[in-house]
């Protein structure tokens, strides 16, 4: 090995400075999340108590939702990850105190702790939860996570009440099916399932993407040996994987699962895309189409947009815009690009179209739902003469719909869509309308001050 023989003592010296330091700094995070945790399992116990005096039906939820809505507007994060981190924080504290105290201390890191708390959840008896830890704080100071977790999963075998199998018949019940968005128009399909037909739905794509790339091979050794011309088909097996799950589940019917009528193999797929008329109009073959000139300079044009979130490719876009029955056309300010009026080419129901595009997601502070999937929601009651209009809508997904009207948290609508909510402290938090996907014109400097 040659690595580092080149180093002097003075190099070699403050590499062992920077290990140390960063051996300190590692471990004061560890204690700075531990705290955090300690604070949060705090506020989860407010609510409960807060809730336990009311004696409400809830069990405290909207206490639980109220509370967290408040942290996370002042850490400009969502609700719901505040809700999270504080359940985790009161498993972890109530459950495995001497965890929490390894973790306090630097001696591990939260990592390991949500390892040694997954796994040995499912532990009922406090005696046993704390002998499961004493056997993992030791390992845990020596190995890494991802080692742990299998460690861990195999000694809380050992204290689990009941068998693996009974757990399994609980656990299914939490199966389900989840995105997330990632960059340059792309997005992830996760799916929680029995493991079984996870990994066996895996092997099915698997076998299929490699019997079609073992016959995309034979036929293109059958051309070459006839001299005739083949394209090949280039995709890897991961794409191939991917391609067919699409295919699979878009195209494919649910025979298994239709009703009686076959309406399952009805349902097509429903996203709704904004795509800026400026994008439609670029040339291909001309690269400069996909720039604009604003105050003198140049920019590209603005990309289409998935539930007004996530980029998407010019040429999905296209394909979507020419298969689709009706289109809902925006219109913007020039300027400010602010939402002034929503119609289509086909008549429907104008408002909900105008307040989607308007809103975009839901109005609460840090939350991202998609306006399609909210619900409108009258600021001012209708039912104490609050009017069905624009300025007196926003879209709420249905969990701070439900925060609006069942707790102290109170929301007035300002000019141009703005909200104004006011938390149980007091404290006022602004939500904007996004931006909408439009193109924008800055105004010269000359052009201001001319009079007109």
């Amino acid at each position: 090995m040659t690595a580092l023989l080149d180093a002097t003592d003075s190099q070699m010296a403050t590499l062992a400075d920077l290990v140390t330091s960063l051996q300190v700094a590692e471990a004061t995070v560890s204690s700075a999340m531990a705290a955090r945790d300690g604070l949060l399992a705090i506020a989860g116990r407010l609510a409960i108590d807060i809730a336990k005096q009311g004696d409400r039906p809830d069990r405290g939820d909207h206490s639980i939702r109220t509370i967290a809505a408040e942290i996370a507007t002042v850490q400009h994060v969502s609700d719901r990850t505040i809700e999270r981190r504080m359940a985790a924080a009161g498993m972890l504290i109530d459950l495995f105190p001497s965890v929490w105290e390894a973790q306090g201390q630097g001696r591990i890191s939260a990592a390991h702790s949500r390892v040694i708390v997954d796994a040995g959840s499912h532990i009922d008896s406090p005696s046993a939860r704390e002998a499961y830890a004493a056997i993992m704080l030791p390992l845990a100071e020596v190995e890494s996570p991802n080692r742990l977790r299998a460690l861990a999963r195999r000694v809380a075998e050992r204290f689990a009440p009941t068998t693996v199998t009974e757990r399994h018949r609980t656990a299914r019940a939490q199966r389900r099916v989840w995105v997330t968005d990632g960059e340059d128009g792309m997005a992830g399909l996760h799916a929680h399932a029995p493991a079984a037909l996870i990994h066996g739905m895996f092997d099915r794509l698997s076998q299929m993407a490699h019997a079609l790339r073992d016959e995309n091979l034979r036929a293109r050794r059958e051309a070459k040996r006839e001299g005739r011309d083949f394209e090949a088909d280039d995709r890897t097996i991961d794409e191939i994987r991917a391609d067919l799950l699409t295919d699979l589940v878009l195209s494919g019917t649910p025979t298994g699962h239709d009703t009686e009528d076959g309406l399952l193999a009805e349902i097509t797929a429903r996203i709704e895309v904004t795509v800026p008329v400026t994008t439609l109009m670029a040339d291909d073959a001309n690269p400069e189409s996909y720039e604009t000139t604003r105050g003198g300079e140049s920019f590209m044009r603005p990309p289409a947009e998935l539930d007004g979130v996530i980029p998407i490719d010019t040429d999905t876009a296209r394909r979507l815009a020419g298969t689709a029955t009706g289109w809902d056309r925006v219109m913007t300010h020039p300027i400010s690009g602010r939402v002034l009026a929503v119609d289509r080419y086909r008549p429907g129901k104008h408002l909900r179209r105008h307040l989607r595009a308007r809103d975009q997601r839901c109005r609460f502070p840090g939350c991202g739902i998609a306006a399609r999937k909210c619900d409108l929601d009258h600021n001012h009651a209708a039912s104490a003469g609050g009017a069905t209009c624009e300025t007196n809508l926003a879209s709420f997904c249905r969990r701070h719909h439900v925060l609006k009207h069942h707790s102290p948290w109170h929301v007035e609508q300002k000019p141009g869509g703005v909200m104004e909510w006011t938390s149980p402290t007091g404290r006022t938090y602004i939500d904007t309308p996004p931006a909408p996907n439009t193109v924008t014109f800055t105004v010269e400097e000359d052009a201001a001050r001319a009079p007109f």
